[in-house]
């Protein structure tokens, strides 16, 4: 199959058995049997095609920060689209490819002195997962700036979403009901001052900085936040703040978060999620759901 897919695709970088450590933000996880990374839309969608006349499942990833990929990796063929990265702007208007850093989206709309997207300034993941997940912070979320996404069916057909149709929720859109890919999307946000703009984001970044363990591999926010508590502050007050199964550990800094202190596998983080949730719940009957998205097989004995 590798050689098939190589010679239909020799334009695309193609890896076989490519351990997925190497790219998500948490340096684990195990290895994917194929691993495209598209430059473009007609890349992405003759990839898709080839797939499924194969039967080869598909799964893409943006940059792999708000992920984890357990240690049997996944099957099939993945596709990591941050080679699609370019952001062009036309008015209020900035429209971003779904490989794009949303930080880097967050500079363009500054270097326009376009305000709204100011929140975004430090959030790590692609545009693309941005809107798989409605990402959010500091009282923002993607879906109060974004007016359409261009997104692929899983059937193949290039379809433009608006606002609406991308059914925004709670780290939640559309996209992840229907599985369809994020080509695309268009921000629309509003003139102002590009010192200003500049000055909130350097503000909100000194404030993430200060408070997360930025120094050290993690995934993000682990948990979503229950209703009416702070999930760092459970965490915390359960006594589990440095808590420690194989690598991973709950931050000294900022106790929503795990990080890989020394060689974590995924196991690891997801054994602590585990054993997280289960303190949580017996403590203070609140039911931690992860934010973080978790794809994969579990390894094989």
């Amino acid at each position: 199959m590798m050689e098939d897919i190589a010679t239909a695709f020799p334009a695309v970088t193609i890896l076989r058995h490519e351990p997925l450590a190497h790219y998500t933000h948490t340096k684990t996880g195990g290895p994917a049997d194929y691993l495209a990374f598209p430059t473009n839309i007609q890349e992405t969608k003759s990839l898709l095609a080839y797939a499924k006349q194969s039967d080869l499942p598909v799964t893409v990833v943006g940059n792999a920060s708000n992920l984890i990929v357990r240690d049997g990796g996944i099957r099939g063929l993945v596709m990591i689209l941050t080679k699609m990265n370019t952001i062009t702007t036309d008015g209020n208007r900035v429209t971003a490819a779904a490989g794009a850093a949303l930080i880097k989206a967050t500079q363009v709309a500054q270097a326009h002195a376009l305000t709204g997207v100011e929140f975004a300034a430090g959030i790590p993941g692609s545009v693309g997962g941005a809107i798989f997940m409605n990402a959010g912070a500091y009282g923002g979320e993607i879906k109060d700036v974004v007016v359409a996404a261009e997104i692929l069916t899983p059937e193949g057909e290039i379809r433009t979403l608006d606002h609406d149709e991308l059914d925004f929720g709670y780290r939640h859109s559309s996209i992840q009901d229907y599985h369809d890919i994020v080509l695309t999307a268009t921000f629309d946000l509003k003139p102002g001052d590009a010192e200003a703009i500049q000055a909130q984001m350097d503000e909100l970044n000194a404030r993430r900085a200060a408070k997360q363990p930025l120094d050290l591999p993690s995934c993000g926010s682990v948990f979503k936040r229950p209703e009416g508590h702070y999930t760092g502050q459970l965490i915390q007050e359960a006594g589990l703040q440095g808590y420690q199964m194989g690598g991973a550990q709950v931050s000294m800094k900022h106790a929503g978060f795990i990080v890989n202190i020394d060689h974590a596998t995924a196991t690891d983080y997801l054994d602590l999620i585990g054993h997280i949730q289960a303190v949580i719940w017996k403590e203070d009957a609140v039911k931690l759901e992860t934010e973080v998205r978790i794809i994969g097989e579990a390894p094989t004995k």
